[in-house]
């Protein structure tokens, strides 16, 4: 009887051999050849799970966006947090991948970006990363906004326009962090100052009156 392939799993073994190769060589350095021999795989296996490179590398950075939201998600199910706020720092503190055990990851993913810059294919995975991210930040700042007393305030003019910065300055400290400008201690320092801000701004704003 044939064995069977698992094609999914070994698309994703093949996505992981990307990335390492990525994170020594730049996007641009990776063959078809060299991953099917860090992978262990034929360069016929390759070929069957992607027809060029290009499909190849997309793959890659869709499997690396979806590894970084899927621990962010499995973070706040193994540690619920009292409060969409609590909840918001530790999805803050997981996406910069500011920790040691992150940097390649994070070195990975600054490698995808700078290839995207010049590449617009590579950019619509990004962009779809960015843009999952940052739902999940505005839901979490508007529930942060709900969860405050009634008399203290409401949630902010626009919780999206909350999300991009706080996703923006978490996705700058992460470059800061690799190019050796700020320690991670530091980062976290400005990461948790911002939230501050965040919190501060929720208690004290006040309701729109009617027109």
């Amino acid at each position: 009887m044939p064995k069977q392939v698992d094609y999914e799993s070994r698309r994703r073994r093949i996505a992981e051999a990307v990335c390492l190769l990525a994170d020594e060589h730049g996007p641009e350095g990776v063959s078809m050849r060299d991953v099917a021999a860090r992978a262990q795989v034929s360069l016929g296996a390759v070929q069957r799970c992607f027809r060029s490179k290009e499909e190849m590398l997309l793959f890659a950075v869709g499997h690396v966006g979806e590894r970084i939201t899927e621990r962010v998600r499995a973070r706040l199910a193994a540690s619920p947090a009292r409060s969409a706020a609590a909840a918001l720092g530790h999805a803050t503190d997981e996406i910069a991948l500011l920790r040691e055990e992150h940097r390649a990851e994070a070195r990975i993913w600054l490698a995808f970006v700078a290839q995207a810059a010049v590449d617009g294919s590579l950019a619509r995975p990004l962009r779809d990363s960015y843009a999952a991210l940052q739902s999940l930040f505005a839901g979490l700042i508007a529930q942060a906004a709900e969860d405050g007393p009634a008399d203290e305030g409401t949630a902010p003019s626009d919780p999206q326009v909350e999300a991009r910065t706080l996703l923006a300055l978490a996705d700058g400290l992460t470059a800061h962090v690799l190019i050796g400008h700020l320690t991670a201690e530091e980062a976290e320092e400005v990461l948790h100052t911002h939230l501050a801000g965040l919190w501060e701004r929720l208690r004290t704003a006040r309701p729109r009156k009617a027109v």
